[in-house]
């Protein structure tokens, strides 16, 4: 047997730092099975509602309001074209993502690390061998808004990175902005009631090698889980790998040129009194192609206050989520060992 890459030997590292020190996980992730793979459902043709971003800035505006609370209610997902980013970027943006995930491992090292709340740092995929699965994807995350506070600290190998993802983040930020108004509006709330509470933009460049060996039976891109967000943009390149729960089936969504996808966050769940429900998703792999993505997270600053929206409850929609900071809920997510929207259990309002 080879000796383990220095990649393998990081990622194992920086496991055992990160496990807890305190005490047990409070809760036990729901979703203690993984969904096979044979479940999903690929004849589902249309399946994925398409908004046509345009429309939000004609005099037809309110039935495309219609359209986005209609997708987040029923689906809890919706591609998005016309939305204004340039085709160059999105291509720049995706090469420069191939550009340095195909770096020697010791450039992409540098940024490796276990504090999740690091400005920038490098997952890397694992093995789970308790439940008998594989994760392959290899992820960059950093802060992103504004782009120049946080430019510096990127990678500046390879060359074009800080330019070519400076670009393309400031131009999905004001696709972010946009849909958010438009939600806000679909709630029958003020246009800007969610941007009051606006504050962070985090990107996670995504790639999934074509699949790997391993000695475990499944092999997973990302496995099930909800997004900790008001809303996650997700830009995808021409290789499908996207899986989504709906109507209580799992259905691909597969790439559409130009357009992205947006998803419900758990944070839009709990200001939306459960409207809105947080998308559950996982990422395949391809064992021919390797594939990336581009996933741009939407959050609110840690002192907003996240319980459901005052207008939206009464006396046949009581409260669900009694009133908690994000910071509140940051905190507590680490402390659980639950990747669904089941973690906003803690914030569930007491029952009279």
């Amino acid at each position: 047997m080879s000796p383990p890459t220095m990649l393998q030997q990081a990622d194992a590292h920086h496991r055992s730092l990160s496990e807890p020190k305190n005490g047990p996980f409070t809760y036990t992730d729901p979703l203690s099975e993984v969904p096979t793979l044979s479940g999903v459902d690929t004849s589902v043709d249309g399946s994925t509602p398409i908004i046509d971003m345009e429309g939000l800035l004609g005099p037809q505006r309110s039935e495309f309001v219609k359209q986005i609370g209609h997708a987040c209610e029923k689906n809890g997902f919706f591609a998005v074209k016309n939305h204004g980013i340039p085709e160059m970027k999105i291509n720049n943006m995706l090469d420069t993502a191939r550009d340095f995930f195909h770096l020697p491992e010791e450039e992409r090292l540098k940024f490796r690390s276990s504090d999740p709340n690091s400005i920038i740092r490098l997952v890397t995929g694992f093995q789970d061998k308790t439940r008998n699965i594989f994760v392959s994807r290899q992820s960059l995350k950093f802060h992103c808004h504004p782009v120049e506070d946080f430019k510096n600290q990127w990678p500046s190998t390879p060359p074009s990175f800080r330019e070519k993802v400076g670009e393309y983040c400031a131009s999905v930020r004001k696709v972010e902005v946009a849909i958010l108004e438009a939600i806000s509006e679909s709630l029958g709330l003020e246009r800007d009631f969610i941007g009051k509470i606006l504050k962070g933009h985090y990107v996670s460049i995504n790639f999934y090698p074509a699949c790997q060996e391993s000695e475990l039976d499944v092999t997973f891109g990302v496995r099930t889980h909800t997004d900790p967000t008001l809303i996650t943009i997700l830009m995808q390149d021409d290789v499908p790998g996207l899986q989504v729960i709906n109507d209580d089936k799992w259905i691909d969504v597969n790439p559409i040129p130009n357009a992205v996808v947006v998803h419900v966050g758990d944070m839009l769940q709990a200001l939306s009194n459960c409207r809105y429900k947080s998308l559950l998703h996982q990422a395949t792999v391809n064992c021919e192609k390797e594939r990336v993505s581009i996933a741009s997270y939407c959050y609110p600053s840690d002192d907003a206050e996240i319980g459901p929206a005052k207008k939206l409850i009464d006396d046949d929609h009581p409260a669900i989520y009694k009133d908690f900071t994000y910071k509140e809920f940051h905190e507590s997510m680490w402390r659980v060992k639950c990747s669904t929207a089941k973690r906003l259990d803690l914030f569930k309002a007491e029952s009279d």
